[in-house]
């Protein structure tokens, strides 16, 4: 008999191979508020839509989202299913994110460039000191 995809259940373990991740983050995501197991005495029985978080909040993780920024955009689509303030609220986390980016790789290159000059003149006080 072919399950629906809305009536899906997974299994904590389930899940944590399917993302590999552990078990512990997925109750961490849990103690979050960002996923909503049911329970079935004392075992976490996961939905489809707990599934679709997950992915997002892991997709999120990786591009340098907070769990704070991702659980905003749960509730705003909660709230607001037209996804019209999601989406503009998803822009402005975008062009922020894109913002920090941009300091960060700046700084990066700032700090490679006074490696190599760190680097060249250590490399020019170790000849000197070689050939006495």
């Amino acid at each position: 008999m072919t399950q629906k995809i809305s009536q899906a259940k997974y299994s904590i373990s389930d899940l944590s191979k399917e993302f590999d991740i552990t078990t512990r983050s997925i109750r961490f995501y849990e103690d979050q508020g960002l996923i909503f197991p049911a329970r079935k005495g004392q075992t976490r029985v996961y939905n489809q839509r707990d599934k679709v978080r997950l992915k997002l909040i892991l997709r999120g993780k990786r591009l340098g989202f907070s769990l704070a920024e991702t659980g905003r955009l749960f509730e705003l689509y909660d709230v607001d299913k037209t996804s019209a303030t999601q989406l503009n609220t998803i822009m402005t986390l975008i062009s922020d994110k894109k913002k920090d980016l941009k300091q960060q790789l700046e700084d990066i290159n700032a700090i490679l460039i006074e490696l190599d000059d760190l680097e060249d003149n250590c490399k020019t006080t170790l000849k000197a000191l070689e050939n006495g």
